[in-house]
């Protein structure tokens, strides 16, 4: 095969390039260990999604530009327009991977598809796949046996349904194994969280602010090497807060101090934090103290500071 990309844009189409039977037009169950065929490198473009696990490191799965940190017993997921490179072991040719693929039509309508984007796992970069426990996996099994049992009963009016049920259910146990991640790797994530809060202390004392506007999420994922739905999670489950929560709070200390402890006036004080516009430097410090910044400043902060910052 060749280096162009393979598009994935139905389930035929997939099963076809590994000889697997389509027992559904919009749902796949696959087990790598009954592959006909298996192309020694290639290039995916998914236009569905999958959630594979991987029982041992029969071939390397690169996401981007960088490799899987996990490569036995691990659980990688995939969303519609996310590209992939798939590189099988030759010493190794073995590949004991098991996966769910379904099409984004088969969940329009659905409990599953109006939840979907709660599952922020399909847009996990390559450094935060799941490493699962054995008991993990059983249950990722059994969730697979469940849904494959249900595409070998013909299809009438109640297949989607049930189809969409199983498969949300099986997303709701990666949920609770991703959560569970967060936990075990509680000092990973400590410290992440302190270099994100120095991060921030960094953005600010310099001129960044002025010169590249407010910070992004996304920027700070970056600095972090993660995703930002990864940095995103780990925030909010270490902390309570959102990562743009954690931006908003600083700017509006910051903001305080500038007004009290200055005499710029509020639009000086808004461009030095990087916005482009004072009126959402006011809309937010409304928002966020009850107040305007001229309030504020012309009241004092006993008026206002009652915790709301």
């Amino acid at each position: 095969m060749d280096n162009s990309i393979y598009v994935i844009d139905s389930i035929d189409r997939y099963n076809s390039l590994y000889g697997f039977e389509t027992l559904h037009p919009m749902v796949g169950v696959v087990d790598f260990n009954h592959a006909l065929r298996a192309p020694e490198k290639i290039r995916f473009l998914y236009g569905v999604y999958a959630v594979f696990l991987k029982m041992v490191k029969g071939c390397e799965i690169r996401y981007g530009r960088q490799t899987y940190d996990y490569q036995e017993g691990t659980i990688v997921c995939f969303a519609p327009g996310q590209s992939v490179e798939v590189t099988m072991n030759s010493a190794e040719p073995q590949t004991d991977v098991l996966g769910l693929l379904f099409h984004p039509d088969l969940i329009k309508g659905t409990s599953l598809g109006r939840n979907i984007r709660r599952y922020g796992f399909f847009s996990y970069s390559s450094n935060e796949a799941l490493h699962v426990s054995e008991q993990e996996k059983t249950l990722f099994m059994d969730s697979l046996r469940t849904i494959r049992t249900e595409l070998e009963h013909s299809v009438d009016k109640h297949s989607r349904t049930l189809l969409s049920m199983h498969i949300e259910l099986l997303l709701e146990y990666c949920l609770r194994f991703y959560d569970r991640q967060f936990i075990t790797r509680d000092k990973v994530c400590r410290d992440a969280i302190v270099r994100f809060e120095s991060l921030l202390d960094e953005y600010f004392d310099g001129n960044n602010a002025e010169e590249s506007g407010l910070p992004t999420v996304k920027y700070f994922a970056d600095k972090l090497c993660l995703s930002a739905n990864y940095f995103g999670d780990m925030v909010k489950k270490e902390t309570g807060m959102t990562p743009q929560e954690h931006i908003q709070s600083k700017i509006i200390d910051l903001a305080k101090e500038r007004i009290m402890e200055s005499d710029r006036t509020v639009s000086e004080v808004a461009y030095s934090l990087g916005f482009q516009y004072p009126q959402h430097l006011c809309r937010l410090f409304k928002k966020r103290v009850g107040c305007t910044p001229n309030s504020y400043r012309s009241q004092g902060p006993a008026r206002h500071d009652g915790g709301n910052s």
